[in-house]
């Protein structure tokens, strides 16, 4: 059996397995994108995330200082889906030794100006050779009140599902790195590339959601709305019912998609790498919770589906009112 045949989810769990139960200090453990900590009065919130040149980024497509910004950018998001804070960073490199130092300042200047944004600081790190490419490992601490602390489960079915901002940009945004002499506005052009070049971290957003104590459970689109909803699915022991004409798509999206011919449905429930916030809350308050937040944050908030029970899975409901199945789909690292 090798590592493809079950893939990155699959993996994760036969390592959890291996390990012994976790101690009395660990709320919650592996399974989830944070480790949440027993602290005295509030949680600890602890997350990782890597960039690997040639994976995660292509070293001719993204400045030093945009990848400075998005590696921190997307840790920062991990610690808005628990509706928590950041704080602390250590950071990682591993950089074959002909890698220009003015790249080191770049990427220092991206972090520490995304640090900045967030109230954030690197306190350390770490520095190792390596044999070919670039790979940039950030660890970040954050805190919680534990009255605050959302998670992946806790979804009940009847609830409704709602999503911050809009799906899909980032893909789109990939899209046109990959093929430059697409034509389209310079206007969505921007706006596009700037969405999966430097994102922003819903962190306002997640604490209006675990502030307002109306949501049931919480995640940050990383690896596709498909995937993630996946997630809440599987941790909360429901199903979900994602309506296709209610998905948030940005008229940048909408007009990359038709200059190079490209699936837009496929982008916003696959593409990945969004970092908007999905979340649930019981139907007779998901309104309201999404007016709060909007009003408190400025983004705009949409009620894309229903959590139904498990036997009934994912679906996705088209505008002819059909019910397919939904696959999970979504950015796998030893699938793809």
């Amino acid at each position: 059996m090798r590592i493809r045949d079950i893939g990155e989810f699959g993996l994760i769990d036969r390592m959890a397995r291996s390990l012994p139960p976790p101690g009395e200090g660990v709320v919650v453990g592996i399974g989830d994108d944070v480790a949440v900590l027993r602290s005295s009065d509030r949680y600890i919130l602890a997350t990782c995330d890597i960039q690997v040149e040639g994976v995660h980024f292509l070293k001719d497509k993204i400045t030093p200082y945009q990848l400075g910004r998005k590696v921190v950018a997307i840790n920062v998001s991990d610690i808005a889906a628990m509706g928590g804070i950041p704080r602390y960073l250590l950071v990682s490199l591993v950089l074959p030794k002909e890698t220009e130092v003015e790249f080191v300042d770049g990427l220092y200047e991206g972090m520490r100006e995304e640090c900045s944004r967030w109230g954030a600081e690197i306190v350390g790190g770490n520095m190792a050779h390596s044999p070919d490419g670039i790979i940039v490992d950030l660890f970040l601490l954050g805190e919680v009140e534990p009255e605050r602390l959302l998670r992946r489960a806790g979804a009940q079915v009847g609830d409704r599902v709602l999503v911050t901002g809009t799906l899909g940009d980032s893909a789109a945004g990939l899209a046109l790195l990959l093929r430059p002499e697409t034509v389209c506005p310079e206007a969505h052009h921007e706006f596009v590339l700037r969405r999966h070049l430097t994102p922003t971290p819903r962190l306002a957003e997640g604490r209006a959601v675990a502030c307002s104590g109306l949501a049931t459970a919480m995640i940050d689109v990383s690896d596709g709305l498909a995937s993630d909803i996946g997630h809440i699915c599987e941790m909360s022991g429901v199903g979900v019912r994602i309506r296709a004409d209610a998905l948030p798509i940005s008229d940048a999206a909408r007009a990359v998609a038709e200059a190079i011919g490209a699936d837009l449905l496929e982008w916003a429930l696959f593409g990945g790498e969004d970092y908007e916030l999905l979340f649930t809350a019981p139907a007779d308050r998901a309104p309201e919770l999404a007016r709060q937040v909007q009003e408190e944050t400025g983004t705009p908030v949409s009620i894309i589906g229903e959590i139904v029970p498990a036997q009934e899975g994912m679906a996705l409901v088209r505008a002819d009112g059909v019910a397919r199945p939904l696959r999970k789909g979504g950015w796998d690292h030893f699938r793809e």
